[in-house]
């Protein structure tokens, strides 16, 4: 018996570089790519672009459909493999080493210039560009990606991460006079900072508004899902994008593992079909677990975008019966002026104020606190920025988003900026039962609607009701307040584990 064997795609086997630049599963590309209008695949003057090529795995999805598209009109395949490679497929890499296997996966040669490209082109790079640029230091910092130059600025030995694309105010001059119909691909997402391990600036904004200069008629491509809610340098983008009514289809995965296996990028991953011609409501496919639910919307309907298509319907429902959010009773960030590393004194002194911090407590002057002073002799809650668990299901499809710390702050307390804070009641009671109510799955559900990170801020309240603190609540009393439907419930159980 002759036995089969078993022949991967090579871009499938490829080993991701790490969660700042992925590599594109093949099959996400041709997802990605299906959104396009496909008659955009028969037209032999159409051009594309990838501007952040890694694996050239878009380059070469793109090619294969214009090799069948094209076999009436240019029925010659070599010729028409030319027409394609030379005329219509370009791109730039992202690093030296992705621009060999960009052009290994496209030219079948990582030069386009060799006796083994399939198209044979006068330059090395071909149509697929790559040039070892140098980031421009301002203060510190690169003027066009924010790059910290005392991480970067290492030599023109080492890779330096200045992505060619967004390194330029004209990026019409790597292809001049082209005119590109569709730009495509998945650019890098963020790069450190110089900050701790875990600091880093998002970039794949730049990437989108740099490929919007070069104005093309339509712009696919793979982002982060952290810009619904806005955050670090990504306030004035999410404002852009929910009032683009260009943005014709969003496909959504809360956990970024079902469409990059084995990578978790916290928010999750979607991608995004812009259209220049197109304006109206948006079509939101929300993928979870293999099932697909579809709803059309406009994005602008609030100031976040809230990803679930049936947690849209919940929200509606409540704030029908209650406009006042949570948010309102939310101090300000660092609600007494203490930063994360200011400590206080080891003991308690005549007139001193404890300050609570994620390493004790500490004890300070009253009169050194500057903000949020009327605070000092009320009841609070604090809870803990970070979210335990993270912004990602769990193997059962069900979130945590559970503060690693919740408790009332007494009268003569106070936080470092650590701590969330929210309240001013004069009752204890209050305050717990405000401490209960924010335990709910009702109230847990509503702020993971407005997350998009394992960070907790004052607009993860925003759709979260205010109540009557005069006594405790349940999800049963919740549930019913609103007039929730048992489906409506089930899902909000569903996503949201209990509280030890």
């Amino acid at each position: 018996m002759k036995e089969r064997s078993y022949n991967p795609d090579v871009l499938n086997c490829i080993a991701n570089l790490s969660n700042d630049e992925v590599f594109t599963p093949p099959e996400l590309a041709n997802k990605v790519l299906d959104l396009l209008p496909q008659e955009l695949f028969t037209n032999p003057n159409t051009t594309f672009l990838d501007p952040f090529t890694k694996s050239g795995v878009f380059l070469r999805e793109i090619v294969k459909r214009l090799d069948r598209g094209l076999e009436k009109q240019i029925p010659d395949r070599l010729e028409r493999i030319d027409h394609i490679l030379h005329k219509q497929v370009f791109g730039i890499a992202i690093t030296e080493l992705t621009s060999l296997l960009a052009r290994r996966s496209v030219y079948c040669s990582k030069h386009a210039n060799s006796k083994y490209s399939i198209s044979k082109f006068d330059t090395e790079s071909g149509n697929i560009l790559y040039k070892n640029i140098q980031h421009t230091w301002v203060n510190g910092k690169c003027k066009y990606c924010g790059a910290s130059q005392s991480v970067y600025d290492r030599g023109s030995e080492a890779e330096q991460y200045a992505y060619m694309f967004i390194h330029t105010n004209k990026p019409n001059i790597f292809f001049p006079n082209m005119k590109f119909d569709v730009i495509v691909g998945n650019p890098p997402y963020q790069m450190s900072d110089g900050g701790n391990a875990a600091s880093a600036i998002p970039l794949y904004h730049l990437f989108v508004e740099q490929a919007k200069k070069l104005n093309p008629n339509y712009l696919c491509i793979i982002i982060p899902a952290r810009w619904y809610t806005g955050g670090r340098g990504l306030d004035d983008f999410r404002a852009t994008m929910l009032s683009d009514s260009h943005i014709s289809h969003i496909v959504d995965y809360a956990d970024s593992s079902e469409c990059f296996p084995g990578v978790n990028i916290a928010g999750g991953i979607c991608y995004l079909l812009w259209e220049k011609e197109y304006s109206g409501q948006c079509d939101i496919c929300n993928i979870s677990r293999g099932e697909r639910i579809t709803m059309t919307r406009s994005l602008a309907e609030f100031s976040v975008f809230v990803r679930s298509n049936l947690a849209i319907n919940i929200i509606r429902k409540i704030r029908l019966k209650d406009n006042i959010s949570l948010s309102d009773k939310v101090y300000p960030s660092n609600p007494f002026g203490f930063r994360t590393y200011e400590k206080g004194e080891k003991k308690p002194f005549y007139g001193s104020v404890k300050l609570i911090t994620s390493d004790g407590v500490g004890y300070v002057e009253r009169a050194s606190i500057g903000k949020s002073v009327d605070a000092i002799d009320t009841y609070n809650v604090i809870l803990t920025r970070a979210m335990s668990g993270g912004n990602k299901p769990g193997s059962d499809g069900m979130y945590q988003v559970v503060p690693s710390t919740i408790r009332v702050m007494n009268p003569n307390e106070i936080c470092a900026e650590t701590y969330i804070c929210i309240g001013h009641y004069d009752l204890i009671e209050q305050a717990q039962n405000l401490m209960s109510y924010i335990t709910t799955r009702f109230a847990r559900f509503l702020m993971l609607q407005a997350m998009s990170s394992i960070m907790i801020n004052k607009d993860a309240f925003q759709f979260v009701p205010i109540q009557d603190f005069s006594h405790p609540w349940t999800d049963e009393m919740l549930y019913k307040k609103y007039g929730l439907t048992p489906e409506e419930i089930a899902f909000i159980e569903s996503m949201i584990r209990p509280m030890e």
